[in-house]
Order: C-alpha cells, then sequence, then structure tokens
C-alpha cells in the first residue's frame, strides 16, 4: 500500500489544519494512502529534515501543511534527492502563494486535502540557488551541489524584497497583507539602488538596481498579474530588474502592475530564462535574498531552473492552459477523454440489448 506522510505546522492558520487533521488524514485514506502526522517544532529546519527522513524511508507522497515558508522547507528536504515523492500542499499561511498556482482551496484545509481525489498532478519547475560549486553524495541518494537551496515560488532581492522577512511572523498571523503593506510603506522612504551585475540566457545588465524578481509562477505576494505570461512547467524563470527609480517612478510601476502594463516600463527588464547569477558591484550595501518569503543568504549567487522536478498534486483542470507546457495539458485531455469514454461505455450486457 501507499504511504502519505502529512507534515503540519500546528500554528499555521490559526490551528485550522490541526483541528481537521484526522478528517485530512481519512481523504488520503480514502485515496489509497496509509497515513501518518508530523508536528514541526522550533527546531530550525524541523520540515525539512521530515521530509527527507520520510523521503529516504520511502513515503509516496509527503503532504506540506502550513504557510509557504513550510513548503519550502519540505521542498528543501526532497529537491536535492535523487528518488523525490511526490508532494501535495495544505495551505494555512497568509499570502499561500503557491496553492493559489496549484488551484487548491485557500480557505478550506479539507478542501485542500481533497484534491488528491481528483488523481491529477502536475511536475512542477524548482528554482535552486548555489554560491559555489561541488557536488554531495548522501547514501547514494543526493546529489546536488554542497550549499545549494531550494524554492518554489520566487526568489526576490534589492530592499523591497525585505518587506516579507522584515514582518514579524506575529503581524503576519493578526494582519495579513496589512502588515506587509504598513511595512513596505516604511521600506519605500528610504529605498536605495544597489550596484549589480546580472547575467542571463541572452544578455546581463550592469547598474544600478531597486529589486530583482526570479520568478516560477504567475502569483506573486497574491498578485498574477506580476508575471502574467509565467509557465509552471517550462524550464524557464520570469526574470523581473527594476532598474534605479526614485520613489515616484516605484509608486507608478506599482500602479501598472495591477493591469499588466508594467512589462513595457522602460524602469523595467522583462525575461525568460533558465538561469541568472547575480553579483554585487558594491560593498556599501548587501543585497539580501527573499526565498519564498523569508530571508535566504546574501548575493552573489547563482540561480538554475530544474525543469520540472517535483511532481504535485493540483487541479490540473482549473489550471489556466497558458501556465503550463502544451504537452502536459493534452496528455491530461487525453486522460479526461479516456476517462469519459470508459464511463459511458455500455457494459458487455447492455451492448447485447442493442
Amino acid at each position: 500500500m501507499k504511504r502519505a506522510r502529512i507534515i503540519y505546522n500546528p500554528s499555521s492558520g490559526r490551528e485550522t489544519a490541526k483541528r481537521e487533521m484526522l478528517d485530512i488524514i481519512r481523504v488520503y485514506e480514502e485515496a489509497g494512502y496509509e497515513t501518518s502526522t508530523y508536528a514541526t517544532t522550533p527546531e530550525p529546519f524541523s520540515a525539512q529534515k521530515e521530509a527527507t527522513r520520510a523521503a529516504f524511508e520511502g513515503f509516496d507522497l509527503i503532504v506540506a501543511a502550513g504557510g509557504d515558508g513550510t513548503i519550502n522547507e519540505v521542498v528543501n528536504g526532497i529537491a536535492p534527492l535523487k528518488r523525490r515523492p511526490k508532494m501535495a500542499i495544505i495551505p494555512a499561511g497568509t499570502t499561500n502563494d503557491y496553492a493559489r498556482a496549484l488551484k487548491v482551496s485557500r480557505d478550506d484545509p479539507l478542501e485542500a486535502a481533497k484534491v488528491i481525489l481528483k488523481g491529477q498532478t502536475i511536475k512542477m519547475d524548482i528554482g535552486r540557488i548555489s554560491t559555489r560549486g561541488g557536488l554531495v553524495e548522501a547514501e547514494g541518494q543526493i546529489l546536488a551541489p554542497a550549499d545549494a537551496r531550494y524554492f518554489m515560488n520566487i526568489a526576490a532581492l534589492g530592499t523591497l524584497s525585505e518587506v516579507t522577512y522584515a514582518v514579524p511572523s506575529v503581524m503576519k498571523s493578526l494582519y495579513g497583507y496589512l502588515a506587509y503593506l504598513v511595512k513596505g510603506a516604511e521600506l519605500l522612504t528610504r529605498l536605495k539602488p544597489v550596484k549589480a551585475k546580472v547575467v542571463y540566457d541572452d544578455g546581463e545588465y550592469d547598474g544600478d538596481i531597486s529589486m530583482i524578481f526570479l520568478a516560477l509562477t504567475n502569483s506573486v505576494g497574491g498578485f498574477e498579474s506580476i508575471v502574467p505570461d509565467a509557465k509552471l512547467d517550462d524550464g524557464q524563470f520570469t526574470l523581473l530588474i527594476v532598474k534605479a527609480a526614485n520613489l515616484w517612478q516605484i509608486t507608478q510601476l506599482a500602479a501598472q502592475v495591477l493591469n499588466g502594463s508594467h512589462v513595457n516600463n522602460p524602469q523595467l527588464i522583462y525575461k525568460k530564462t533558465s538561469k541568472v547569477e547575480i553579483t554585487p558591484l558594491s560593498d556599501d550595501h548587501p543585497i539580501k535574498v527573499n526565498l519564498d518569503g523569508e530571508y535566504g543568504g546574501d548575493a552573489p549567487m547563482t540561480f538554475e531552473n530544474l525543469k520540472q522536478h517535483i511532481e504535485f498534486v493540483a487541479d490540473l483542470s482549473a489550471i489556466d492552459v497558458d501556465a503550463t507546457n502544451a504537452k502536459i495539458q493534452e496528455e491530461f485531455m487525453e486522460q479526461v477523454e479516456a476517462l469519459e469514454a470508459t464511463q459511458h461505455e455500455p457494459k458487455a450486457d447492455e451492448k447485447e440489448k442493442y
């Protein structure tokens, strides 16, 4: 029998997932998984370590129940492995960007769990960052740069990217988006561009930068218009470089983001790329890296897109065809048509009647 391990943050989302855990377990049991749970602890990388352990133990499915930070940890636990179990998510955080991309319920943990019953999955691109080379092996199962870290939704660099990890977790829980807006307004008043060199697949930029985005999905901070043409499985980041800009230009750009017209703003470089190298050109101000909403170190860094690296449970029928690889959609539609044909085909005894 297949096995599933639910790794949940007991304090996320006002503990809603925790309260419904017995019903959530029943859903995965109904889907054919012998299911067990693990509650994360205050120990650093608790979810990440448990995800790696469960993968080594041969679990077929790992469910990350919590905010984007918990999901990120679970991704980091299995992304370096040669044998990677499938993943499912039960969102219980502030923005739940990844759930939005996978079309999983962001308000009801039990409904989010029930997506497994659809039997639909998608192999998602995963981002990997590293600052030096060298591969490591562990029990013959890990192959990755020694200092690699992974992200599933977005990497952001620059003053404005400091918003999410600058907001205390208590504020996130109590005030949600309001906490980010308050902190963002504060940071805008002391916006300071940094000098950096950015090398991507078909070019490079060398100069002052206010912010850099590397997106894997079209959901960034609750907005789906920042990277409207992002695909989930094409092996390409959407790279946005906001050049040196004053407060008025940043405010104008933010307004354009709401309707998607920012793509043509002259203060912005908007590219598709599978790899990015970012190098600071000044020691005056470190370039901090934000990975899926949490502090992830300082540049210089190299970012690589690992195409279709982890298979996620998703409501594939609800995902916009433009957001996925055409082949994936074709295969899905073929599965649907085959299933419909099976359901509508008369049984042998019924055929005899005709």
